[in-house]
Protein backbone atom coordinates (compact mmCIF):
# COMPACT_ATOMS: atom_id res chain seq x y z
CA UNK A 1 0.00 0.00 0.00
CA UNK A 2 3.20 2.57 0.93
CA UNK A 3 4.43 1.45 -2.38
CA UNK A 4 1.67 2.32 -4.55
CA UNK A 5 0.82 6.07 -2.73
CA UNK A 6 4.61 6.33 -3.38
CA UNK A 7 3.68 5.65 -7.32
CA UNK A 8 1.12 8.38 -6.95
CA UNK A 9 3.16 10.82 -5.49
CA UNK A 10 5.60 10.55 -7.84
CA UNK A 11 3.30 10.41 -10.65
CA UNK A 12 1.73 13.85 -10.07
CA UNK A 13 4.79 15.64 -9.88
CA UNK A 14 5.59 13.77 -13.38
CA UNK A 15 2.46 15.51 -14.74
CA UNK A 16 3.34 18.62 -13.25
CA UNK A 17 6.91 18.80 -14.67
CA UNK A 18 7.77 20.29 -18.10
CA UNK A 19 11.05 18.84 -19.57
CA UNK A 20 13.19 21.02 -21.90
CA UNK A 21 16.02 19.16 -23.75
CA UNK A 22 18.56 21.23 -24.89
CA UNK A 23 19.57 19.85 -28.31
CA UNK A 24 21.37 22.32 -30.40
CA UNK A 25 25.05 21.79 -29.66
CA UNK A 26 27.14 21.36 -32.31
CA UNK A 27 29.20 18.63 -30.51
CA UNK A 28 32.15 19.93 -32.27
CA UNK A 29 34.65 16.81 -30.05
CA UNK A 30 33.05 14.05 -32.96
CA UNK A 31 34.81 15.71 -35.73
CA UNK A 32 33.44 14.93 -39.41
CA UNK A 33 30.60 13.29 -37.23
CA UNK A 34 28.96 16.55 -36.69
CA UNK A 35 29.72 17.90 -39.63
CA UNK A 36 26.23 18.11 -40.68
CA UNK A 37 24.46 16.77 -38.25
CA UNK A 38 23.78 18.32 -34.17
CA UNK A 39 25.32 15.85 -32.00
CA UNK A 40 21.83 14.84 -30.47
CA UNK A 41 21.32 13.24 -34.23
CA UNK A 42 24.42 11.15 -34.36
CA UNK A 43 23.34 7.76 -34.20
CA UNK A 44 23.67 5.01 -31.90
CA UNK A 45 23.26 1.45 -30.69
CA UNK A 46 22.19 -0.11 -33.92
CA UNK A 47 19.09 1.49 -34.52
CA UNK A 48 18.65 4.61 -32.52
CA UNK A 49 19.77 8.17 -32.05
CA UNK A 50 21.88 9.75 -29.22
CA UNK A 51 18.34 11.71 -28.41
CA UNK A 52 16.41 8.73 -28.22
CA UNK A 53 17.72 8.18 -24.41
CA UNK A 54 17.15 11.07 -22.95
CA UNK A 55 13.16 11.34 -24.53
CA UNK A 56 12.67 7.50 -23.22
CA UNK A 57 13.76 8.96 -19.95
CA UNK A 58 10.84 11.37 -19.92
CA UNK A 59 8.26 8.86 -21.52
CA UNK A 60 9.09 5.83 -19.45
CA UNK A 61 9.76 8.50 -15.96
CA UNK A 62 5.65 9.54 -16.80
CA UNK A 63 6.64 13.20 -17.97
CA UNK A 64 4.76 13.99 -21.15
CA UNK A 65 5.02 17.37 -21.93
CA UNK A 66 8.63 17.64 -23.56
CA UNK A 67 10.05 20.43 -25.81
CA UNK A 68 13.54 19.95 -27.78
CA UNK A 69 15.10 23.03 -28.14
CA UNK A 70 17.50 23.15 -31.81
CA UNK A 71 20.09 25.65 -33.46
CA UNK A 72 22.87 23.90 -35.16
CA UNK A 73 22.02 21.60 -38.14
CA UNK A 74 18.82 20.64 -36.79
CA UNK A 75 17.12 18.89 -40.24
CA UNK A 76 18.16 15.43 -39.48
CA UNK A 77 16.83 15.88 -35.74
CA UNK A 78 13.57 17.46 -36.70
CA UNK A 79 13.06 14.76 -39.08
CA UNK A 80 13.57 11.82 -36.71
CA UNK A 81 11.91 13.63 -34.04
CA UNK A 82 8.71 14.05 -36.18
CA UNK A 83 8.95 10.18 -37.44
CA UNK A 84 9.20 8.71 -33.98
CA UNK A 85 7.37 10.87 -31.51
CA UNK A 86 4.38 11.74 -32.98
CA UNK A 87 2.27 9.33 -31.05
CA UNK A 88 1.85 11.50 -28.11
CA UNK A 89 -1.99 12.63 -27.12
CA UNK A 90 -2.22 16.35 -27.53
CA UNK A 91 -6.18 16.09 -25.84
CA UNK A 92 -4.46 14.22 -22.75
CA UNK A 93 -2.11 16.82 -22.81
CA UNK A 94 1.06 15.28 -24.27
CA UNK A 95 3.22 16.72 -26.01
CA UNK A 96 6.86 17.27 -28.09
CA UNK A 97 7.16 20.37 -29.07
CA UNK A 98 10.47 21.63 -31.30
CA UNK A 99 11.67 24.76 -30.65
CA UNK A 100 14.43 25.88 -32.96
CA UNK A 101 16.27 29.10 -32.55
CA UNK A 102 13.84 32.12 -33.76
CA UNK A 103 14.98 35.35 -31.88
CA UNK A 104 11.63 35.28 -30.18
CA UNK A 105 13.20 38.10 -27.83
CA UNK A 106 16.73 38.82 -28.87
CA UNK A 107 17.56 39.50 -32.69
CA UNK A 108 20.67 36.50 -32.16
CA UNK A 109 20.78 32.74 -32.18
CA UNK A 110 20.79 31.02 -28.61
CA UNK A 111 23.99 32.67 -26.79
CA UNK A 112 24.41 29.34 -24.27
CA UNK A 113 22.16 26.99 -22.71
CA UNK A 114 20.84 29.79 -20.17
CA UNK A 115 19.57 31.78 -23.02
CA UNK A 116 18.18 29.13 -24.90
CA UNK A 117 15.55 28.77 -22.33
CA UNK A 118 15.08 32.27 -21.73
CA UNK A 119 14.32 32.95 -25.06
CA UNK A 120 11.27 30.75 -24.96
CA UNK A 121 10.12 32.07 -21.35
CA UNK A 122 6.87 32.80 -23.19
CA UNK A 123 6.23 29.70 -24.70
CA UNK A 124 7.24 28.02 -21.35
CA UNK A 125 4.48 30.32 -19.61
CA UNK A 126 1.70 28.99 -21.54
CA UNK A 127 2.74 25.40 -20.63
CA UNK A 128 2.24 26.41 -16.94
CA UNK A 129 4.48 24.12 -15.20
CA UNK A 130 5.26 23.69 -11.33
CA UNK A 131 8.93 22.04 -11.97
CA UNK A 132 10.71 22.62 -15.04
CA UNK A 133 13.60 19.57 -15.80
CA UNK A 134 16.48 20.73 -18.10
CA UNK A 135 18.10 17.89 -19.94
CA UNK A 136 20.97 17.64 -21.91
CA UNK A 137 20.24 16.19 -25.75
CA UNK A 138 23.63 13.93 -25.99
CA UNK A 139 24.11 11.80 -23.33
CA UNK A 140 23.61 7.97 -23.05
CA UNK A 141 21.63 6.34 -20.25
CA UNK A 142 19.05 5.44 -18.48
CA UNK A 143 17.71 6.97 -15.51
CA UNK A 144 13.95 7.54 -13.84
CA UNK A 145 13.41 11.43 -13.11
CA UNK A 146 10.82 10.61 -10.91
CA UNK A 147 12.99 9.80 -7.82
CA UNK A 148 14.74 12.80 -8.39
CA UNK A 149 11.51 14.73 -8.43
CA UNK A 150 10.97 13.23 -5.04
CA UNK A 151 14.08 14.48 -3.74
CA UNK A 152 13.66 18.17 -4.78
CA UNK A 153 10.07 18.29 -3.05
CA UNK A 154 11.27 16.60 -0.01
CA UNK A 155 14.94 19.37 0.24
CA UNK A 156 12.03 21.76 -0.36
CA UNK A 157 14.84 22.62 -3.24
CA UNK A 158 15.18 25.94 -5.51
CA UNK A 159 17.27 23.30 -7.67
CA UNK A 160 18.31 20.32 -7.98
CA UNK A 161 21.57 19.11 -9.61
CA UNK A 162 21.97 15.43 -11.49
CA UNK A 163 25.59 13.94 -10.40
CA UNK A 164 27.98 11.47 -11.00
CA UNK A 165 31.15 10.52 -9.47
CA UNK A 166 33.64 10.60 -12.09
CA UNK A 167 37.64 10.37 -11.91
CA UNK A 168 39.49 12.99 -11.32
CA UNK A 169 41.61 13.40 -14.54
CA UNK A 170 37.86 13.36 -16.53
CA UNK A 171 36.42 16.15 -14.14
CA UNK A 172 38.15 18.26 -15.91
CA UNK A 173 35.24 18.89 -18.46
CA UNK A 174 32.66 18.84 -16.45
CA UNK A 175 30.78 21.22 -13.69
CA UNK A 176 32.13 19.82 -10.40
CA UNK A 177 30.95 19.94 -7.19
CA UNK A 178 31.32 20.11 -3.30
CA UNK A 179 28.59 19.00 -0.92
CA UNK A 180 27.55 19.72 2.80
CA UNK A 181 26.34 16.30 4.51
CA UNK A 182 22.75 16.89 3.43
CA UNK A 183 23.71 16.89 -0.08
CA UNK A 184 23.73 20.72 -0.48
CA UNK A 185 26.04 22.49 -2.81
CA UNK A 186 28.46 24.57 -1.42
CA UNK A 187 30.63 25.05 -4.43
CA UNK A 188 30.50 24.99 -7.78
CA UNK A 189 32.94 25.46 -10.59
CA UNK A 190 32.43 24.86 -14.39
CA UNK A 191 35.72 22.36 -15.76
CA UNK A 192 38.05 23.62 -13.34
CA UNK A 193 41.72 23.00 -14.26
CA UNK A 194 42.01 21.55 -10.38
CA UNK A 195 38.66 19.88 -9.32
CA UNK A 196 37.71 19.11 -5.98
CA UNK A 197 38.00 15.48 -5.16
CA UNK A 198 35.30 13.86 -2.76
CA UNK A 199 36.19 13.71 1.13
CA UNK A 200 38.17 11.01 1.59
CA UNK A 201 38.55 10.15 -2.60
CA UNK A 202 41.65 12.00 -3.64
CA UNK A 203 40.59 9.92 -7.06
CA UNK A 204 36.99 11.10 -7.60
CA UNK A 205 35.20 14.26 -8.24
CA UNK A 206 31.27 14.96 -8.21
CA UNK A 207 30.40 15.95 -11.53
CA UNK A 208 26.99 17.33 -12.73
CA UNK A 209 25.57 15.40 -15.82
CA UNK A 210 23.38 18.62 -17.42
CA UNK A 211 20.50 17.52 -15.66
CA UNK A 212 18.51 20.57 -13.28
CA UNK A 213 15.48 20.40 -11.69
CA UNK A 214 14.31 24.21 -10.89
CA UNK A 215 10.96 25.40 -9.08
CA UNK A 216 9.67 27.11 -12.44
CA UNK A 217 9.52 30.47 -10.54
CA UNK A 218 12.58 30.49 -9.49
CA UNK A 219 13.89 29.51 -12.68
CA UNK A 220 12.26 32.41 -14.78
CA UNK A 221 14.02 35.09 -12.25
CA UNK A 222 17.31 33.33 -12.85
CA UNK A 223 16.92 33.66 -16.51
CA UNK A 224 15.77 36.98 -16.58
CA UNK A 225 18.01 38.33 -14.09
CA UNK A 226 21.13 36.80 -16.01
CA UNK A 227 19.83 38.01 -19.75
CA UNK A 228 20.43 41.35 -17.81
CA UNK A 229 24.00 40.76 -16.85
CA UNK A 230 26.20 41.76 -19.42
CA UNK A 231 29.57 39.89 -18.46
CA UNK A 232 27.54 36.64 -18.29
CA UNK A 233 28.00 34.06 -21.51
CA UNK A 234 24.14 33.32 -20.13
CA UNK A 235 25.20 29.30 -19.51
CA UNK A 236 23.94 27.15 -16.79
CA UNK A 237 26.77 25.27 -15.92
CA UNK A 238 29.12 28.91 -16.17
CA UNK A 239 26.77 31.27 -15.02
CA UNK A 240 23.43 30.13 -13.69
CA UNK A 241 24.64 27.68 -11.14
CA UNK A 242 27.44 29.02 -9.58
CA UNK A 243 25.22 32.40 -8.89
CA UNK A 244 22.76 30.64 -7.18
CA UNK A 245 25.13 28.44 -5.23
CA UNK A 246 27.18 31.28 -4.11
CA UNK A 247 24.02 33.54 -3.00
CA UNK A 248 23.01 30.37 -0.64
CA UNK A 249 19.84 29.57 -2.39
CA UNK A 250 18.73 26.32 -1.71
CA UNK A 251 20.49 23.87 -4.35
CA UNK A 252 20.86 20.40 -3.77
CA UNK A 253 22.85 17.65 -5.27
CA UNK A 254 21.48 14.58 -6.65
CA UNK A 255 23.37 11.37 -7.38
CA UNK A 256 22.60 8.77 -9.50
CA UNK A 257 23.93 6.10 -6.97
CA UNK A 258 21.57 7.60 -4.52
CA UNK A 259 18.67 5.00 -3.12
CA UNK A 260 18.96 1.63 -2.23
CA UNK A 261 21.95 0.51 -4.17
CA UNK A 262 25.62 2.48 -4.33
CA UNK A 263 26.13 1.25 -7.85
CA UNK A 264 25.62 4.00 -10.18
CA UNK A 265 23.87 4.32 -12.93
CA UNK A 266 24.81 3.96 -16.78
CA UNK A 267 25.64 6.86 -18.39
CA UNK A 268 28.17 7.78 -20.70
CA UNK A 269 28.83 11.50 -22.45
CA UNK A 270 29.94 9.98 -25.62
CA UNK A 271 32.03 13.28 -26.80
CA UNK A 272 34.82 12.33 -28.19
CA UNK A 273 35.35 9.79 -31.45
CA UNK A 274 36.64 7.71 -28.20
CA UNK A 275 34.04 7.49 -26.17
CA UNK A 276 31.74 7.26 -29.07
CA UNK A 277 33.13 4.00 -30.74
CA UNK A 278 33.50 2.66 -26.51
CA UNK A 279 30.43 3.46 -25.48
CA UNK A 280 28.61 1.33 -29.13
CA UNK A 281 31.39 -1.41 -28.29
CA UNK A 282 30.77 -1.90 -25.15
CA UNK A 283 27.00 -2.95 -26.76
CA UNK A 284 28.35 -6.07 -27.75
CA UNK A 285 29.50 -7.70 -24.99
CA UNK A 286 27.56 -10.46 -23.45
CA UNK A 287 26.07 -8.51 -20.24
CA UNK A 288 26.54 -4.45 -21.32
CA UNK A 289 25.76 -2.54 -19.04
CA UNK A 290 23.08 -0.45 -20.89
CA UNK A 291 20.67 -3.11 -21.60
CA UNK A 292 18.83 -2.22 -24.76
CA UNK A 293 16.78 -5.86 -24.32
CA UNK A 294 15.42 -4.40 -21.11
CA UNK A 295 11.73 -4.36 -21.54
CA UNK A 296 10.70 -2.85 -18.11
CA UNK A 297 12.78 0.59 -19.50
CA UNK A 298 12.09 0.52 -23.70
CA UNK A 299 14.71 2.73 -25.64
CA UNK A 300 11.90 4.07 -28.17
CA UNK A 301 12.93 5.53 -31.48
CA UNK A 302 11.47 5.94 -34.68
CA UNK A 303 11.36 2.41 -36.20
CA UNK A 304 11.65 2.01 -40.21
CA UNK A 305 10.42 -1.17 -41.32
CA UNK A 306 12.97 -3.11 -43.11
CA UNK A 307 13.44 -6.58 -43.91
CA UNK A 308 15.27 -8.84 -41.00
CA UNK A 309 19.57 -9.45 -41.27
CA UNK A 310 20.08 -11.55 -43.87
CA UNK A 311 23.66 -14.23 -44.10
CA UNK A 312 24.03 -15.64 -47.42
CA UNK A 313 26.79 -18.50 -48.95
CA UNK A 314 28.32 -21.25 -46.75
CA UNK A 315 31.33 -22.31 -48.73
CA UNK A 316 34.51 -22.62 -47.01
CA UNK A 317 36.08 -19.57 -48.95
CA UNK A 318 32.84 -17.32 -49.03
CA UNK A 319 30.67 -17.90 -45.84
CA UNK A 320 28.77 -15.06 -44.77
CA UNK A 321 28.92 -15.00 -40.60
CA UNK A 322 29.01 -12.67 -37.70
CA UNK A 323 30.45 -13.72 -34.57
CA UNK A 324 30.27 -11.59 -30.90
CA UNK A 325 28.49 -8.84 -33.03
CA UNK A 326 25.08 -6.86 -33.39
CA UNK A 327 23.89 -6.71 -36.47
CA UNK A 328 20.45 -4.41 -37.21
CA UNK A 329 17.64 -5.13 -39.96
CA UNK A 330 17.89 -4.30 -43.45
CA UNK A 331 21.41 -6.06 -43.27
CA UNK A 332 23.04 -8.21 -46.21
CA UNK A 333 25.89 -10.36 -44.97
CA UNK A 334 26.87 -11.66 -48.54
CA UNK A 335 29.77 -14.26 -48.01
CA UNK A 336 31.76 -12.01 -45.29
CA UNK A 337 33.00 -12.11 -41.96
CA UNK A 338 31.94 -9.49 -39.47
CA UNK A 339 33.75 -9.96 -36.24
CA UNK A 340 33.29 -8.36 -33.02
CA UNK A 341 31.20 -5.48 -34.81
CA UNK A 342 28.12 -3.44 -34.45
CA UNK A 343 26.32 -2.70 -37.88
CA UNK A 344 23.28 0.03 -38.12
CA UNK A 345 20.53 -0.73 -40.22
CA UNK A 346 21.19 -1.49 -43.76
CA UNK A 347 24.19 -2.42 -44.36
CA UNK A 348 25.58 -4.47 -47.11
CA UNK A 349 29.16 -6.42 -46.91
CA UNK A 350 30.16 -8.18 -49.75
CA UNK A 351 32.09 -11.16 -50.42
CA UNK A 352 35.61 -12.00 -48.47
CA UNK A 353 35.15 -8.84 -47.00
CA UNK A 354 36.22 -8.63 -43.36
CA UNK A 355 34.71 -6.25 -40.97
CA UNK A 356 36.47 -6.55 -37.10
CA UNK A 357 36.18 -4.23 -33.76
CA UNK A 358 33.87 -1.48 -36.34
CA UNK A 359 30.91 0.50 -35.81
CA UNK A 360 29.20 0.70 -39.15
CA UNK A 361 26.21 3.37 -39.46
CA UNK A 362 23.21 2.82 -41.93
CA UNK A 363 22.93 2.69 -45.30
CA UNK A 364 27.16 1.42 -45.99
CA UNK A 365 27.90 -0.33 -48.96
CA UNK A 366 31.49 -2.38 -48.19
CA UNK A 367 32.70 -4.37 -51.41
CA UNK A 368 34.39 -7.20 -51.96
CA UNK A 369 37.47 -8.49 -50.65
CA UNK A 370 37.80 -5.51 -47.93
CA UNK A 371 39.38 -5.16 -44.70
CA UNK A 372 38.01 -2.94 -42.09
CA UNK A 373 39.69 -3.07 -38.82
CA UNK A 374 38.63 -0.80 -35.57
CA UNK A 375 36.78 2.04 -37.38
CA UNK A 376 33.51 3.77 -37.37
CA UNK A 377 32.16 4.39 -41.20
CA UNK A 378 29.75 7.27 -41.29
CA UNK A 379 26.21 6.57 -42.95
CA UNK A 380 26.24 6.32 -46.51
CA UNK A 381 29.55 5.91 -47.34
CA UNK A 382 30.67 3.27 -50.00
CA UNK A 383 33.36 1.49 -49.40
CA UNK A 384 35.19 0.06 -53.00
CA UNK A 385 36.39 -3.42 -53.71
CA UNK A 386 39.61 -4.35 -52.48
CA UNK A 387 39.96 -0.90 -49.82
CA UNK A 388 41.64 -1.66 -46.41
CA UNK A 389 40.70 0.34 -43.77
CA UNK A 390 42.69 0.42 -40.17
CA UNK A 391 45.55 -1.99 -41.62
CA UNK A 392 47.74 0.57 -42.62
CA UNK A 393 48.52 3.88 -40.09
CA UNK A 394 50.14 6.15 -42.35
CA UNK A 395 48.06 5.72 -45.22
CA UNK A 396 44.32 5.79 -42.35
CA UNK A 397 46.31 9.34 -41.24
CA UNK A 398 46.64 10.92 -44.81
CA UNK A 399 43.19 9.85 -45.76
CA UNK A 400 40.79 9.83 -42.69
CA UNK A 401 40.25 11.11 -39.03
CA UNK A 402 42.50 9.17 -36.63
CA UNK A 403 41.85 9.54 -33.04
CA UNK A 404 44.20 9.39 -30.09
CA UNK A 405 43.24 5.51 -29.67
CA UNK A 406 43.89 4.63 -33.09
CA UNK A 407 40.14 4.42 -34.06
CA UNK A 408 39.44 5.64 -37.42
CA UNK A 409 36.59 7.72 -38.96
CA UNK A 410 35.73 7.64 -42.15
CA UNK A 411 32.84 9.84 -43.62
CA UNK A 412 31.91 10.07 -47.52
CA UNK A 413 33.46 13.46 -47.92
CA UNK A 414 36.50 11.97 -46.98
CA UNK A 415 36.03 9.42 -49.62
CA UNK A 416 35.21 12.39 -52.05
CA UNK A 417 31.82 11.24 -51.82
CA UNK A 418 30.13 14.63 -52.20
CA UNK A 419 26.20 13.26 -50.97
CA UNK A 420 25.52 16.41 -49.50
CA UNK A 421 25.80 18.33 -52.64
CA UNK A 422 27.82 21.63 -51.44
CA UNK A 423 29.32 24.07 -53.83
Amino acid sequence: MEDDRSKRYVSRLTRNTLALILAGGRGSRLKNLTEWRAKPAVPFGGKFRIIDFPLSNCVNSGIRQIAVLTQYKAHSLIQHIQKGWSFFRGEFGEFVELLPAQQRIETSWYQGTADAVFQNLDIIRSFDPAYIIILAGDHIYKMDYGSMLADHLSNQADLTVGCIEVGIEEATEFGVMAIDDDARIISFKEKPQNPTPIPGRDDVALASMGIYIFNTKFLMEQLTRDADEPKSSHDFGKDIIPYVVKHNYNIHAYSISSGNTAKQIYWRDVGTIDAYYEANMELISVTPELNLYDKSWPIWSYQEQLPPAKFIFNDDDCRGMAVDSMVSGGCIISGARINHSLLFSNVWVEENSLVENSVILPDVRIGKNCTIKNAIIDKACVIDDGVAIGCDHDSDNQKFYVSPKKRILVTPEMLDQEIHHVR
